[in-house]
């Protein structure tokens, strides 16, 4: 076997055909470091809207980016024709850090993570008080989530007119948790949307709800110039229909902070929350839990929350929210 010398430039080396005509595969990437900086606004079919100064431009993400998710909240890097003209396609480069990121599964056995939304800090939980009916124990799972991502929730009650919100508001009134209650009537004179609006100034707050609860609703006052299509609740199943198909972040007047619009969810899976800090969610319950046993699961006989329950520093309801969370993830672990 022959072996060539230091000179590679001899007249008989071979070099072997490139068929494809292309260049040589690298291992170096380049750093994009004239790449623009875009806030994601929406993502549809591998479409990704992203807002850059002040225009939109679609973009695709680029192949070095892998299986990493883009998704709307990303600070993004974008390379490419970034005029935002018709039919032109930019090319995501680069997802920078992300401050938060919102995530749910599908249900407690579901092992694969969704992310909502990235670099929230506020997440407003929509709850209709009648039609539907309030489901509180999604407004609990929201709110695991919530403290888990590191996000300030509010609880947004709407349909006032119709019920009540007193009864659910003394569940979560210990809680500290603040809230808005809103009406259809103050919906449309934007009385509501002005309430709600004091609350997201200066946020990027996230909308998360059950179909039917007037989300979208709510987030076209207070958007009114980006009307998103809205359902109704069917009257025999007392659900919502799904009309928002995609998440949707909208800029606030002036500026003044942004909205996220997210399709309604039926169920919100916290298989990616470890369920020592699901007793995180509940901080009224957090202090009972100093004398509890080692390792306790805070459903068993020794736990010290029944004592703290019983001498009046916390609702029961408030106990039994907690604990059936924590036995729908021990129904799945023990499987």
């Amino acid at each position: 076997m022959r072996r060539y010398g230091k000179n590679p430039d001899e007249d008989d080396v071979r070099v072997r055909p490139n068929r494809k005509g292309n260049r040589p595969r690298t291992n170096i990437r380049p750093k994009h470091e004239d790449a623009s900086e875009g806030l994601v606004l929406t993502v549809d079919r591998g479409r990704i809207t992203c807002l850059i100064e002040d225009r939109t431009v679609i973009a695709m993400k680029a192949r070095e980016l892998g299986r990493k998710s883009v998704v709307v909240g990303d600070r993004v890097a974008v390379v490419g024709d970034l005029s935002g003209a018709k039919d032109t396609l930019a090319r995501i480069v680069r997802v920078e850090p992300r401050s938060s990121t919102l995530r749910r599964t599908a249900d407690d056995d579901d092992p694969f993570e969704r992310v909502v939304v990235a670099n929230a800090d506020q997440l407003a939980i929509v709850t209709a008080l009648a039609d539907p009916e309030p489901r509180p124990r999604l407004i609990d799972r929201c709110l695991v989530a919530a403290y888990d991502a590191g996000l300030d929730p509010l609880l947004v009650l709407t349909k006032s007119d119709l019920a009540s919100p007193d009864t659910l508001l003394e569940s979560y009134g210990t809680i500290g948790v603040p809230y808005v209650v809103t009406n259809r009537v103050e919906l449309t004179d934007g009385t509501a949307a002005e309430r709600v609006r004091e609350r997201l100034r200066g946020h990027m707050t996230a909308f998360v709800g059950h179909s039917g609860v007037g989300k979208t609703t709510l987030v076209n006052a207070l958007v009114p110039d980006r009307k998103r299509a809205t359902g109704h609740v069917n009257a025999v199943t007392g659900r919502g229909r799904h009309t928002t198909t995609s998440a949707l972040a909208l800029p606030l007047p002036d500026d003044s902070g942004w909205v996220i619009d997210t399709p309604g969810v039926r169920s919100f899976g916290l298989h990616h929350v470890d369920p020592s800090r699901v007793v995180l969610a509940f901080p009224d319950l957090v202090p009972g839990t100093a004398d509890c046993p080692r390792a306790c699961s805070h459903d068993e006989p020794d736990c010290a929350l029944d004592q703290w329950v019983a001498d009046g520093h916390a609702d029961p309801a408030r106990l039994y929210s907690l604990r059936r969370l924590l036995a729908t993830r021990e129904r799945r672990e023990g499987d």
